[in-house]
Parts: structure tokens; sequence; C-alpha cells
């Protein structure tokens, strides 16, 4: 599914170039799941932004389902991202002035679904997560775990191909933690391709590869 070929990248300071990536060499087949672990600045994030079409500042080869992003123009990128990848970011990401369903609509809008359908998915998530109280609420209403329930639900919705999640239990209490990678399971199981970053060794067990990366080189 992803193929990278001497992936980097670097910002120019006034010292000259400080890279965040190192010549990642890496693949990813449809179905893994993989977790990337490693100390604060070691790129974890930088990769993940890479990956979900996030972050275009990179030079290098990046092949996602045969398709050449490096050298898709900013348009196709966007097409690309909405269509294959769902993405639990660290810090959230919710829209501010949507409610919990509007932001759970939101990636459904994408797709080629009648509002009636996307109602009954929203309803159905809603019920899943045990959020349904909570939407007609704005984030700035939720708590931290709250919005992490939410950012999780939004990024798996839309059934992506691709499931790109980075520390996603970070804001849950145990049990919650636990409940969102025992539903990461069950997606891998049926076809989803997850990568994660995470610091838990324990959530780490719950894929099947483990990255390891220092100083933006992938260690092992």
């Amino acid at each position: 599914m992803i193929r990278l070929r001497n992936l980097e990248k670097a910002y120019q300071t006034r010292a000259g170039a400080t890279y965040v990536l190192r010549q990642i060499q890496l693949e990813i087949a449809e179905g893994d799941f993989v977790t990337v672990m490693g100390p604060s600045g070691a790129g974890k994030s930088s990769l993940l932004s890479i990956l979900g079409l996030y972050d275009a500042a990179w030079t290098g080869e990046y092949w996602l389902r045969d398709q050449p992003i490096h050298s898709a123009p900013p348009k196709a990128r966007a097409a690309i991202n909405k269509k294959e990848v769902g993405f639990v970011f660290q810090q959230f990401h919710l829209l501010d002035d949507l409610t919990v369903a509007e932001n759970l609509d939101l990636p459904l809008s994408y797709r080629d679904l009648k509002k009636a359908e996307r109602e009954a998915i929203v309803a159905d998530t809603l019920d899943r997560f045990g959020i349904v109280a909570k939407k007609d609420l704005f984030p700035s209403q939720l708590s931290g775990g709250q919005q992490q329930l939410v950012a999780v639900a939004r990024a798996i919705i839309a059934k992506p191909a691709l499931l790109l999640a980075d520390e996603p239990t970070g804001n849950l209490h145990t049990d919650q933690g636990r409940d969102i990678m025992e539903l990461f399971k069950k997606l891998n199981a049926a076809g989803t391709t997850i990568v994660q970053v995470t610091h838990n060794k324990d959530w780490a067990a719950y894929g099947n590869r483990l990255l390891r990366l220092r100083d933006g080189w992938v260690e092992a």
C-alpha cells in the first residue's frame, strides 16, 4: 500500500538544514498494523503527517496504492487524502464551530452518500462510542477525553483504507484506551491498514510490525 524511497524532511535555519527525517525506506502492505515508536523529536509525528498527505514539504518518493504522491499536484493530494485516509490527531483538530454530530458528518460529506444515509451512520457511530448525549455540543464544551473519542470516531466513520493515529489514547483512561485499541484490532482484521504512534508498550503490541525512529532515522 505504501512505499517510501529516500524520503527526507528538513527545516532551513541560519546554520543550515536541520533534518527531521533522513533517508526513510519503508514498505507497508495492505492490512498491516504498524506501530511507530521512538523518543521525543525522533520524527514520528512528522512521518505520520507525510503519510496522511498533510505535509508536502519533503523530498524523495512516496507511493500510496501505486499513486505517485511525490509528483501529484496539491488538488490531487487533497482528493486522495479525503478518499483514502483517516487521521487521529494528537491535538484532536476538531472544528470548533461544528457540533460533535457535524464533525462526524464531515468525512462522510466527501463520499457519495445521501443525507439520510449519512445521518444513520453518524447516529450509529455516536451510539458505538457512547457519546449520543454529546451530539449537539461543540468541542469547547467537551473534556479532553471526550474530544479524543470524537476524534477517533471521526477518523474511522468513513471506513478509510488507511488509518493513521498519533497517540490515539493519550487523553483516555486505561479502559477507554483498551476499547479503542480493540476497535483498531477489529478494523485491521477487516482489512484497514493502520499506522499508529504510541509510547504505550501495551498498545504497541496490538500491531504486527514495529518501526523504531531515532533522530529522524529508522533504527529498526
